[in-house]
């Protein structure tokens, strides 16, 4: 198929004819709740293709990601919450507001300040629509255990936190200085494989081990 300008438009009138009294039955059944699996599965085969650099795939599996976001925007549009253009120009928004280095004044001179700089004004925003001020706020809660566990323990460097009391420093430098993707791979398999031999679930061990570490930090910062 050639892509238009209009190609986008032309998606979201396949999405909404799916949905339409006379359209497709399983469609029509959806709700953002049964999407959520699909939401997931899609994202999951869109991350092979990217390991994989497989760049022929990747715009298949980036238009079964992008169905998703279409698919959830008119299930939004049909009780009368939002739209896909609304959707689009909150994104836009966020993207602005959070590069003044681009779009303002601001100097940012290589991706660390870009990123320190996004994360500080991403702190504010969270913190005037009145969520808990919390060094961990901006991490999603449902990310898979092992993302989950890599962001707190990011949030826990940039705030020094990364001392004895909490992890054992050394034991960590040690496993980290002859790592590399392979041994990491085979050791993270290797520890999976034995979880299941000890009818462990590693997925739940280790976010409720991350979310311990974040009471005991938090419990500390509230005294």
């Amino acid at each position: 198929m050639t892509a238009t300008p209009d190609s986008i438009q032309e998606l979201r009138k396949t999405v909404a004819r799916l949905r339409a009294p006379d359209g497709c039955p399983w469609d029509r059944a959806q709700t953002h709740q049964s999407l959520a699996d699909c939401l997931i599965e899609e994202c999951v085969e869109l991350l092979d293709t990217i390991d994989r650099k497989d760049t022929a795939h990747m715009l298949e599996e980036l238009g079964d990601v992008l169905l998703q976001v279409v698919m959830h925007a008119q299930l939004a549009e049909e009780s009368g919450h939002f739209d896909f253009a609304r959707v689009a120009g909150e994104v836009n928004d966020k993207l602005i507001r959070r590069h003044p280095h681009v779009f303002g004044d601001a100097k940012a001179g290589n991706p660390e300040e870009a990123l320190s700089r996004w994360e500080a004004i991403k702190a504010t925003e969270k913190n005037n629509n009145g969520k808990p001020d919390s060094i961990f706020g901006g991490i999603p809660p449902r990310l898979p255990a092992l993302l989950y566990a890599r962001d707190v323990f990011k949030k826990m460097g940039k705030n020094g936190l990364t001392d004895d009391s909490l992890l054992n420093s050394s034991k960590l430098k040690t496993l980290a200085e002859p790592l590399n993707e392979g041994l990491a791979g085979a050791m993270l398999f290797e520890l999976a494989a034995a979880c299941r031999l000890a009818k462990i679930d590693p997925e739940s061990a280790l976010r409720r081990y991350t979310n311990r570490l974040i009471e005991k930090i938090e419990s500390a910062d509230d005294k």
